[in-house]
């Protein structure tokens, strides 16, 4: 059974909460009268959650600390079918927490407090060797430019080196750009970390929304700057512009049917109904449908993870192709 690794940072997520408190989910009174519900949420985890819900056998590798709501979030994976035997957990350090405000529109605003958070260390732990030494049994390695902007430049080498020996023996790198610039402390710097990326991955996962920020004024240079074999580049509208061996494609989302509520992890979802339709033997244009799909579900609920019963039925794809090593 194909398998992938995403790794990244879960945090703690405060939202709005509209018409009450949710199951399963705490609620205070915030400053002015405003409601918020407490989950977990961070992008890659997203990912993660869709990608099990998919079918896909997936583990995250990450770093928590030994409170309560790390309890709570191991919980919570194993309960989507998240594997987390690549979770370290660091005594007397805390996850991140970041908070959501949504406009009438759906588009989101984040706050984060994260500088002390446990994930941070994965990188440099005693066992850091072990978990990127096992990068290698993995089919995709997976990871966001916010995995890359939490940890230091002599991390960042430590995971890029990890992932080139994986792909040595046959492990795919998918690397979605998801921006941030408050992430980084410069964006020359952000920029060498992405050419180092480009250069590496198998496929890209990128948009304009992303690319516009770190290279302002480049909209007719983007895709050329990235020379990875696959790549899905995500326009403003909801369209996807691909390029893949042998051929280029359009590919277009179909109409909406119910009101936006939040967007919060549509590019999430999207990268999981990706991944998973490639790894089911999907071509490109295909794998992007699906990622549209799913995403254009995603964004009529409000948080990053949407119930389970409003999934959409599963779709059975051919058998993958056999892992075959770089040459």
């Amino acid at each position: 059974m194909a398998s992938v690794a995403c790794i990244g940072e879960c945090m703690v997520e405060l939202r709005q909460a509209q018409g009450g408190q949710s199951a399963g989910q705490s609620s205070g009174q915030g400053q002015g009268g405003g409601l918020y519900s407490r989950g977990f949420g961070g992008d890659t985890l997203n990912t993660a959650v869709y990608l099990a819900r998919l079918e896909v056998k997936v583990d995250y590798l990450t770093a928590l600390g030994d409170d309560a709501l790390s309890d709570e979030m191991i919980a919570a994976w194993n309960a989507e079918g998240v594997g987390t035997r690549r979770v370290s957990r660091l005594p007397g350090k805390l996850p991140g927490l970041y908070l959501i405000q949504t406009d009438a529109k759906g588009e989101r605003q984040f706050f984060h407090w994260r500088d002390s958070a446990a994930a941070r260390q994965l990188m440099s732990l005693p066992e850091t060797d072990e978990l990127l030494n096992s990068l290698m049994s993995y089919d995709i390695v997976y990871l966001s430019a916010i995995t890359l902007s939490i940890y230091d430049a002599a991390g960042r080498e430590r995971l890029f080196a990890a992932i080139k020996r994986a792909r040595l023996l046959g492990t795919r790198f998918v690397f979605d750009t998801n921006f941030r610039a408050r992430g980084w402390p410069d964006r020359d710097v952000a920029r060498e970390v992405f050419a180092t990326a480009f250069a590496t991955a198998d496929i890209v996962l990128t948009s304009t929304e992303d690319l516009l920020a770190l290279y302002p004024g480049e909209s007719h240079q983007l895709m050329a700057r990235i020379p990875t074999p696959e790549l899905v580049f995500r326009l403003a509208e909801p369209v996807s512009l691909l390029r893949f061996p042998g051929g280029t494609s359009e590919v277009r989302a179909e109409p909406m049917t119910k009101p936006v509520v939040d967007t919060t992890a549509a590019g999430d979802s999207f990268a999981a109904a990706y991944i998973a339709a490639r790894l089911g033997g999907s071509d490109p244009v295909e794998a992007a449908q699906a990622g549209h799909r799913l995403a254009s579900l995603v964004i009529c609920y409000a948080g990053a993870i949407i119930p389970g019963y409003a999934m959409p039925p599963k779709k059975r794809h051919r058998p993958a192709t056999t892992r075959q090593a770089t040459k």
